[in-house]
């Protein structure tokens, strides 16, 4: 089954589209102290702010949707506070928001070693934790960007790598499903899709059999899967390791607890999930 998922933060031209939507959320562009002590609340649709000492940047990248979308950021993460989106269906998600370390569309996190090239990936690791509603439908996953250029400023040319960690409802990844892997002592379902142009990039999404809202993953295990496949190339660099959610329909109560990336894990034989 395939779906055609166009995604803003991706495709330039999608802007048109939503500039009459970004004109009527002017009305509530708002970045603020929220009420909890130590939480900012941000709600401008494509609003970022760093944190964890400029290490993380957190973003709201609202871009499917016109309904009002704020989330609530901490030192550790972030939750999505308001957004009751409904767009049930095949088409895009509402939004992407998400933490990242490395740099997206140009704006940079500090102290991660990235952009860096695959091949000489040692053990680059990332860990979430994260916490979902029991409603809504959704997806909790990384999205890892890679470019054949070491510093992009615009839309990653090489591989976007999703990894769902859990997710809700009907919505699937983009593309078609292609096979299954044993990793990191689970079943993926592997999803594959060329997508967008000038640039066209691959898009891979390796989907947990098993749903967890606890996960520390090697990085290197997926690249070295998708790289057999000849999705990906060892010359390419990773640009972002970000994690969110894809909200389709509500949004609040979706929320990353805490999140760590390091080029040079603990584990370098296999990744871990829990």
């Amino acid at each position: 089954m395939k779906r055609l998922l166009i995604r803003r933060r991706h495709r330039v031209g999608v802007l048109m589209a939503l500039l009459a939507a970004a004109l009527l959320s002017a009305t509530w562009l708002v970045v603020a102290p929220s009420a909890s002590a130590g939480t900012t609340t941000l709600c401008d649709m494509f609003g970022s702010m760093a944190v964890s000492g400029g290490k993380y940047i957190v973003q709201n990248d609202e871009w499917g949707d016109s309904v009002p979308q704020c989330i609530g950021v901490s030192d550790a993460g972030f939750n999505v506070t308001t957004g009751d989106h409904n767009l049930a269906g095949s088409g895009a998600p509402a939004a992407y928001p998400s933490i990242y370390a490395g740099c997206h569309f140009g704006k940079c996190s500090s102290g991660n070693g990235l952009p860096q090239q695959v091949s000489s990936f040692t053990a680059p690791q990332s860990s979430v934790n994260f916490t979902t509603p029991n409603s809504g439908q959704w997806d909790a996953s990384y999205d890892i960007w890679f470019d054949t250029n070491s510093n992009p400023t615009g839309q990653n040319n090489g591989e976007e790598l999703m990894i769902w960690a859990n997710h809700s409802g009907p919505p699937q990844p983009f593309g078609s499903k292609v096979g299954t892997v044993k990793l990191a002592g689970a079943n993926w379902d592997v999803w594959y899709a060329r997508q967008g142009s000038n640039p066209a990039w691959n898009t891979v999404s390796y989907v947990r059999q098993q749903p967890t809202n606890d996960l520390t993953v090697n990085i290197k295990d997926f690249t070295n899967d998708s790289i057999t496949r000849g999705y990906m190339q060892p010359s390419w660099y990773m640009t972002s390791v970000q994690f969110g959610f894809e909200p389709w329909v509500g949004g609040p109560g979706l929320a990353v607890n805490n999140f760590s990336y390091t080029p040079n894990g603990s584990d370098t034989s296999s990744a871990h999930v829990r």
